[in-house]
């Protein structure tokens, strides 16, 4: 089947219901993100010493965030109960600086991207809800580029002093002229400003401006707090890691199954891993779905459509628009 691909502006007014950004969006921005992910590309570096690896295969899992998390709570289970495992402890201190440096080998200074936030922004802010895949800051920096504009839009992701508000649907009332139009935005898979302590406390990383992503590494650093982010994994290993999560579970229960009338995709892939978002996003009532593509590559229209119509319904309207066209994402007017 041959498909149209249409620019965004001609399908837009269409779509202000939910977006969906996937690691394409990203990979947009910087290419720095176009990596397989960041286990493989510590691996590539020689970051990982043997042990390390060894952790990764017994979990039999990719994801840097689990590994480092279950042996950290190994490492302060036996400083709590003064056993003397310095193996342990080593072995913590070792993922952990191989996450920090992946991090920072792979993900762009707020100065490198800065230019294309007020495109970002102005997306963004044409639709109800924000769904960002990604762990990295993109989205949250066009959130706060937003703080300086006054067009009387907000960007709330419900976090109130640091935590976030199980009352998160509160959010969609204006409490003034400031906020005559409002988007929420939603991490289901995490993100680099949310971390966890000691007792799985989970919070958000105050906004230390331009120098943000350097405060987070470094209060990794520290070893009091621990990443709260899914960047890799099979679709049983993320959704396990997902109900392990109070923020990211009520996402999945909550913020996904809530009705839309339309969904507009960005960059995603499709992946198996992932469709699982799809399947919790049926019977919300979702009629119409717009998909971003690269070039003219109907190979991958014909599969995001047939994937669509399999979890959302053979109702389902889908429109495919040039990814690089006028007005998205990081493209402006």
């Amino acid at each position: 089947m041959q498909f149209e691909i249409q620019t965004w502006a001609n399908i837009s007014a269409k779509y202000r219901d939910t977006t969906l950004l996937g690691n394409g969006a990203s990979i947009a921005v910087s290419p720095r993100f176009a990596y397989p992910s960041l286990r493989q590309h510590a691996l590539n570096q020689g970051m990982l010493p043997a042990d390390v690896q060894q952790l990764f295969d017994f979990f039999q899992t990719h994801d840097f965030e689990l590994v480092l998390r279950l042996v950290w709570q190994a490492s302060n289970v036996n400083m709590a109960l003064q056993i003397h495992d310095s193996r342990t402890h080593i072995a913590y201190t070792r993922v952990r600086e191989s996450l920090i440096q992946a991090v920072r080998d792979i993900h762009p200074e707020y100065t490198d991207i800065s230019e294309q936030l007020p495109s970002i922004y102005s997306f963004l802010k044409g639709f109800n809800t924000v769904i960002s895949l990604n762990y990295d800051l993109i989205v949250y920096w066009a959130m706060t580029y937003g703080f300086g504009i006054q067009d009387q839009h907000s960007f709330k992701d419900c976090f109130v002093s640091g935590y976030f508000d199980e009352n998160w649907q509160r959010f969609r009332e204006s409490i003034g002229y400031r906020d005559r139009s409002i988007t929420l935005v939603f991490y289901p898979h995490g993100s680099l400003i949310l971390c966890r302590n000691a007792v799985e406390q989970e919070s958000k990383i105050n906004d230390q401006g331009v120098g943000l992503l350097g405060s987070i590494l470094d209060l990794w650093q520290g070893a009091q707090f621990i990443p709260l982010f899914v960047s890799e994994g099979t679709a049983h290993q993320k959704v396990s890691a997902i109900q392990n999560s109070y923020y990211l579970s009520t996402i999945y229960r909550e913020v996904f199954t809530t009705p839309k009338d339309n969904l507009t995709i960005y960059g995603w892939g499709f992946g198996e891993h992932d469709i699982h978002i799809l399947r919790k996003m049926a019977n919300t009532g979702i009629r119409r779905v717009a998909i971003s593509v690269f070039g003219n590559d109907q190979a991958y229209c014909n599969r995001s459509y047939q994937i669509v119509r399999e979890n959302l319904g053979l109702h389902v309207h889908v429109d495919f628009f040039d990814c690089e066209s006028n007005g998205c994402w990081n493209h402006g007017a």
